[in-house]
């Protein structure tokens, strides 16, 4: 699954969304760990969730209005760089 665009029809806010599917917590957990250095070292950082050995991300520039940015492109791009 890719990232998916969506747009909030009350606010008017977008983002890119992926939910990633793992093995077990640990797993979940690991891949979180490795998100949150590419998130720190690109001060860019994600909305998400983790409920067992799922993550759900979404990611939006709150600087530009919660608006998809080349920021959040390039922050989806390196996630999936992870090779989940």
């Amino acid at each position: 699954m890719s990232w998916k665009e969506t747009t909030d029809p009350e606010t008017n806010s977008e983002s890119l969304i992926r939910e990633f599917k793992f093995k077990d917590f640990v797993s979940a957990w690991g891949f979180m760990s490795k998100v949150a250095l590419l998130a720190e070292k690109m001060d860019h950082h994600p909305d998400w969730s983790n409920s067992y050995n799922k993550v759900n991300i979404s990611l939006s520039t709150h600087s530009a209005g919660n608006k998809i940015t080349d920021k959040d492109r390039k922050l989806a791009e390196q996630i999936d760089m992870l090779g989940v």
